[in-house]
């Protein structure tokens, strides 16, 4: 089965694929089929997920799959929340997309440390919200979430992952998500959790388990 993934992060995609390789499903980016990014206008992780789920299917006219996620922080009252990924203001400007990510990752790790600069109390976690629709009017989105408790850092560490990875720790495994090798990330976090659950979800409810769906 073909599910369009609303987003052009090729790092999430990358590991959505491999989280959900167990199941007959082929992602494809909502870029490749010329679909634009949909506006998240909302304040909680699954209107935005839903929102820019419909906005792919209705785009690709097909079956979608959305993930919105991002860091809470306690001592900040839950933000950057769904406001992770565009936390800082960026002033510089660069042409490639993966390059400005880059940018804007490292200027929303600078505001966090700089925010939470004195404070003691460093209790995060990683939220994920995974919807997954068959059109875009589906009256019945499938919905699961999985939550990473860390611990925000003064400085970053590791050079794997993406946006904040390199300045939060997981207290059990004493290493920033950066540190983890990608088949530990991928077995732990707070996206294999919520990947998990929708994975179940789509065996129970959309039957993509069954021999009749593959081939």
């Amino acid at each position: 089965m073909r599910l369009v993934l609303a987003s052009n992060n090729r790092a999430k995609l990358a590991e959505l694929a491999a989280l959900f390789s167990a199941l007959p499903i082929e992602l494809v980016a909502q870029g490749e089929l010329g679909v634009a990014e949909a506006e998240e206008p909302h304040v909680t992780f699954v209107e935005n997920a839903l929102a820019k789920a419909r906005h792919a299917a209705r785009a690709a006219n097909a079956a979608a799959i959305a993930d919105d996620s991002g860091l809470c922080v306690d001592a900040l009252g839950g933000a950057p929340g769904v406001q992770s990924a565009h936390y800082a203001p960026v002033k510089r400007r660069v042409t490639d997309r993966e390059g400005h990510r880059r940018v804007q990752d490292a200027a929303n790790n600078a505001l966090l440390v700089d925010r939470l600069r004195g404070i003691a109390d460093r209790r995060a976690r990683f939220v994920s919200t995974i919807v997954a629709i068959r059109a875009a009017d589906d009256p019945e989105p499938l919905i699961a979430v999985g939550r990473w408790p860390l611990e925000v850092l003064d400085a970053p560490r590791g050079e794997g992952g993406f946006g904040y990875d390199p300045l939060v720790l997981v207290p059990s495994l004493g290493k920033t998500v950066a540190e983890l090798a990608p088949e530990v990330k991928n077995r732990v976090s707070h996206r294999a959790q919520s990947a998990e659950r929708m994975l179940a979800l789509l065996r129970d409810e959309w039957r993509l388990g069954d021999a009749a769906t593959r081939g």
